[in-house]
């Protein structure tokens, strides 16, 4: 019988983790300004909009970020940067309905709470002078408990913030010094503490698996303080080394990251800790308490993927704002330049800093469609989709159901007459279930992108 080690090792491959697709790699300088300008001039009335906003500014480098941002203690760079923000929204609330509601707001980066109080208070002024807010609209920034005062939090909150996303990782002070990150436990306590008493209502935990250092008897112990905290939500991130892409991964040791089996017992560390907890494995790298809006957007199947991971807002635009911040309409993708000055030279230009995008095929919409339903609602009904799609689904997806069979021969899928189930061991390699899907994959290998592995 093939242990879980085995498929461990069998199918940590390097791929997608699928928040679009086709994925970001694939998006291409072809797809400019004007495209991105025609796309913002379709009607979409049914279609709510979800905004972000990228604050690519830090204070410190942590070792393993993939994130797009500048460490620096030059406040004053964040001025401009904000002042570019604006003048951005500005030019895209010109070029669609700004009526229509604002159900989602995000601020990622980078470290959102690197702006002082009053930055916070004037960039939420900012968006809600473009766009139009819904009452009821989910507020949710990234927060860095290092450097982080009251006074930020009570900004976010005044500011209409209902939803906070705590960076933590790991608590080990052995794994913190092997990253660059050091926050002791009590910091974290109080951080958690005035954000409960300032009344957010939901509370998400960053964690992360595969890190330097990590064991995993040193994890369990993050692990139990973290359950004693009891967030509404946790992201348990598998770490992606990916040097060739952050050359500051280069400064981790590559000898102290964990093997195989140990990363496979770290996520076998978290499962059983987290369900002892009574959270719900989403699926992937997502946990949620039994009564949170993404356990029930899973049982009524309207759970959806995105940048911002998984979601339960599925209907709406995403605007977004800053430098290589990803935007999303129905059928079209577009990345900011990446660069924050040559970001802020071109919106200064034009109002828009469009580096690349895609304008999606029927083919994708229908791909991204089936990778987004076995990643989100765990199955696939054959009669059901093709039904929704106008389409012959075994004829359309024999490839991705032959591709499927060894999967479905090691006990990660089940494949029946009229649909593809996800077993409870598959969820830990969703992301290989979805690559049978992806027909990009499947060109020439000169032509692939490099990905982290998936596992």
């Amino acid at each position: 019988m093939t242990t879980t080690l085995e498929l461990l090792q069998k199918y940590s491959v390097a791929g997608p983790r699928y928040t679009s697709y086709p994925t970001a790699p694939y998006f291409h300088t072809g797809f400019g300004e004007a495209d991105w300008l025609e796309a913002l001039a379709e009607p979409a009335p049914d279609r709510g909009i979800s905004l972000y906003a990228h604050i690519p500014f830090c204070d410190s480098l942590c070792y393993y970020c993939g994130c797009n941002m500048v460490a620096t203690h030059d406040y004053s760079k964040t001025q401009p940067y904000l002042a570019t923000l604006d003048q951005e929204m500005a030019r895209t609330a010109q070029q669609v309905d700004t009526r229509r509601p604002v159900r989602q707001l995000h601020w990622g980066g980078g470290t959102p709470t690197y702006l002082n109080p009053d930055d916070i208070r004037r960039l939420m002024a900012m968006m809600r002078s473009h766009f139009t807010l819904a009452d009821d609209a989910e507020i949710s920034c990234e927060v860095d408990p290092r450097e982080l005062t009251r006074a930020h939090l009570e900004a976010l909150r005044e500011s209409g913030f209902n939803r906070l996303s705590f960076g933590v990782q790991d608590m080990d002070p052995a794994v913190q010094q092997a990253v660059n990150r050091i926050q002791s436990e009590a910091l974290i306590q109080q951080v958690l503490d005035w954000s409960r008493e300032l009344g957010f209502s939901s509370i998400n935990l960053d964690l992360i698996v595969g890190l330097p250092k990590q064991t995993v008897a040193s994890f369990s112990r993050t692990l139990q303080r973290i359950t004693e905290w009891a967030p509404d939500r946790l992201a348990v991130f598998g770490y992606a080394h990916v040097p060739w892409l952050k050359k500051h991964q280069n400064l981790i040791i590559q000898s102290d990251l964990p093997d195989p089996a140990t990363r496979l017992g770290l996520q076998q560390a978290v499962n059983e800790a987290l369900g002892a907890a009574g959270y719900v494995n989403i699926g992937l790298d997502h946990f949620a308490l039994p009564d949170d809006e993404l356990v029930r957007a899973q049982q009524t199947k309207t759970l959806w993927r995105n940048f911002q991971g998984y979601t339960t807002h599925k209907d709406c635009d995403i605007l977004a704002f800053g430098a290589s911040s990803i935007s999303q309409t129905a059928d079209v993708y577009m990345q900011n330049e990446k660069n924050i000055k040559r970001y802020q030279e071109r919106v200064a230009a034009t109002g828009f800093a469009v580096e690349r995008g895609l304008k999606l095929t029927r083919d994708d919409q229908i791909l991204r469609e089936a990778i987004t339903r076995v990643m989100c609602d765990l199955e696939l009904d054959f009669a059901a989709f093709g039904s929704e799609w106008g389409i012959a689904f075994t004829d359309y997806f024999a490839d991705a159901l032959s591709d499927l069979r060894p999967l479905a021969d090691d006990g990660l899928v089940e494949i029946s007459t009229g649909k593809i189930s996800v077993t409870p061991s598959g969820r830990l390699f969703l992301r290989n279930i979805g690559m049978c899907f992806d027909r990009y994959l499947k060109q020439a290998a000169s032509d692939q992108p490099r990905y982290s592995r998936t596992a």
